[in-house]
Formats: C-alpha cells, structure tokens, sequence
C-alpha cells in the first residue's frame, strides 16, 4: 500500500515505535514486525491469516486493528 508509511500510526494501539528498535519502524506490538511487512504480503497475496501464521507474535487482532486504522485513515485523508 503506497503511502501507507504516511498515515499517523500513533493513535493505533496494535503498534509501537521504538527509535532504538527496528530502524523505528513502526512495529506490531510486543513484535519486530513492521507494518509495512503487513501491507507488502497482502500486496503480494498473502492473506491475513496466512501473514499472522508466517509472523509469530502478530495475532489476527492486532492485523485486524492496523487495516481498520488504515482504512480510517486514508478515508478522512481523502474527505
């Protein structure tokens, strides 16, 4: 999802971002997993339940959170 790196992460309560983490990346929570490693297997068509198998740690909740915090997000930017 291009742009996704844009949208403002800080009101999501699934992630986190530690400058000393990660490269601070935003992070699913308690994980090493970037977001953007989310966005990139759903574009590669990898399904959420595919993706929370393949990233120990990250639970369908926390997928489940990032995508409608992204949602919300790209639907005001474009109101």
């Amino acid at each position: 999802m291009s742009g996704q790196s844009a949208l403002g992460w800080a009101g999501c309560t699934a992630v986190e971002q530690d400058p000393r983490r990660v490269n601070g990346a935003w992070v699913f929570l308690g994980t090493r997993v970037s977001v953007a490693a989310l966005f990139e297997n759903l574009e590669d068509g990898i399904s959420v339940t595919d993706f929370v198998e393949l990233f120990p740690g990250v639970t369908q909740e926390q997928a489940r959170l990032v995508l409608e915090h992204a949602a919300r997000s790209t639907t005001a930017a474009v109101a």
